[in-house]
């Protein structure tokens, strides 16, 4: 998961670039949202995810010196990053409904360049802010696992961070734009154009990712509540539910490896940037020979 989601997130990265220096105002938006959004999932499998895999062997005990690196950097990285991902994510959905919407000030309504960049500056400035108070509160437990040692923080964190703005808020914005954006998809295909294709394929990548987000919240969401439930009567949890607790993570983690692979197979645009990207390093790594093949040309005429 980590080889694919570190290669799929630098290929994002690479091809929403591209698209952002578009100045077709139809596009322009939404790729420098999920540009964002792929260097944070990026952030997020580098070091979140990686430090997960070790912090999740039997019997590994975080000692004092590593309580920074692997319980407070971690955690705070992992939730400023996240965060700003899931925010761009539906900020990009929310540019897609808006622009390619048929009323003139529904598509008025949609930021230009410049407001996008102070919007995302924004999202990256209150989401790091945010976060701080996890670098500090969180510490070691006796059992030696990462833990936050406030109880009113703690209280905090399981209702704002993990419920609200991890699970509910993106769930329900998705939702509702995600379902604006499917009839829209039904209304472009009644009206087929140049720009109507370039919003068609915008849309269902922006719609199956959309859907791949509520799909894997879902169960985290259920996740979160469910702790709530039973640190409130300090009850044990049981084997079924660490089961669904190992399953939940796994697709916490699933959007930023995927999200690559579901916009591969959601737009031809996007393949056909990616198949012209190993093509040029093809050319470049066969330099004599296509200099061989323009001689041989050259010579026949």
């Amino acid at each position: 998961m980590c080889l694919f989601g570190t290669i799929g997130n630098l290929l994002n990265i690479y091809i929403f670039f591209k698209w952002s220096k578009s100045h077709n105002q139809r596009t322009s938006n939404s790729p420098v949202y999920l540009l964002i959004c792929s260097i944070a999932n990026l952030f997020v499998i580098i070091y979140p995810f990686v430090t997960r895999l070790i912090i999740d062997q039997e019997n590994f005990q975080i000692q004092t010196n590593q309580i920074f690196l692997l319980c407070k950097f971690r955690y705070y990285c992992l939730h400023t990053f996240d965060l700003i991902s899931l925010t761009c994510l539906c900020m990009a959905t929310i540019d897609r409904y808006l622009i390619s919407s048929r009323e003139v000030r529904l598509r008025q309504l949609s930021t230009t360049r410049r407001g996008t960049k102070l919007i995302i500056l924004f999202i990256i400035c209150i989401h790091s802010l945010h976060s701080i108070p996890i670098a500090i509160f969180y510490n070691i437990s006796p059992t030696g696992k990462c833990a936050i040692q406030s109880l009113v923080y703690h209280y905090y964190y399981l209702y704002v961070f993990q419920i609200c703005l991890h699970s509910l808020l993106p769930i329900i914005c998705l939702t509702i734009f995600g379902y604006f954006i499917f009839r829209q998809l039904k209304n472009l295909r009644i009206r087929m154009n140049r720009n109507s294709n370039i919003d068609q394929q915008m849309n269902r990548m922006l719609l199956l990712m959309s859907s791949a987000v509520i799909l894997s919240a879902i169960p985290y969401s259920i996740e979160q509540l469910y702790y709530v439930i039973m640190y409130q009567n300090d009850e044990e949890f049981s084997p079924g539910f660490y089961l669904f607790h190992v399953i939940a993570s796994l697709l916490f983690y699933t959007n930023p490896v995927s999200s690559f692979y579901i916009y591969y197979i959601s737009t031809t645009n996007f393949r056909i940037h990616v198949r012209r990207l190993f093509q040029c390093k093809q050319i470049a790594l066969h330099p004599d020979e296509n200099q061989r093949i323009h001689t041989i040309q050259t010579r026949s005429k």
